[in-house]
């Protein structure tokens, strides 16, 4: 961790890398898939940048009350990417389906969109490295009230 753990610096980091990935399907995706429009690429760029930011804000709770276990970030972060990607993957299933017909083909034997889930856990993953490596985690990131 540089510097002082801060919940701040923890959201920063992980909007910034969600930029990061937003960006790269933000402008990659016209290639992929050319039927894209606009509303879906823009989509994917605030949808990454809120996932990082739900990573970076859930970097406070490294232990849960209720079943009292802790939850590092290897487990926390990639487990919030993959819901956040399976939640996209519901509503906009259709979409991604079509997608993913259009870059693989009709016979290839792995053509659900629930794949999404798997990139969103790697992505959480990177998200969660970084926002614990820079920014700190547990109750220390938040400051004392005066």
């Amino acid at each position: 961790m540089i510097g002082n753990p801060s919940l701040i610096t923890r959201i920063a980091i992980g909007k910034f890398i969600g930029l990061i990935f937003g960006l790269f399907g933000f402008f990659l995706l016209p290639y992929l898939w050319p039927e894209s429009n606009m509303m879906l690429r823009l989509g994917v760029l605030f949808w990454y940048i809120t996932v990082g930011a739900f990573i970076g804000v859930f970097g406070v709770m490294n232990w849960h009350p209720i079943i009292r276990m802790p939850l590092p970030w290897w487990f926390r972060a990639p487990w919030i990417g993959g819901w956040m990607n399976f939640v996209l993957t519901l509503f906009v299933y259709d979409t991604f389906q079509q997608m993913m017909v259009h870059m693989l083909g009709p016979d290839f034997p792995f053509l659900s969109p629930f794949w999404f889930i798997l990139e969103g856990a790697v992505i959480g993953f990177i998200m969660g490295y970084f926002a614990t490596k820079l920014g700190g985690e547990g109750k220390d990131t938040v400051p004392e009230r005066p």
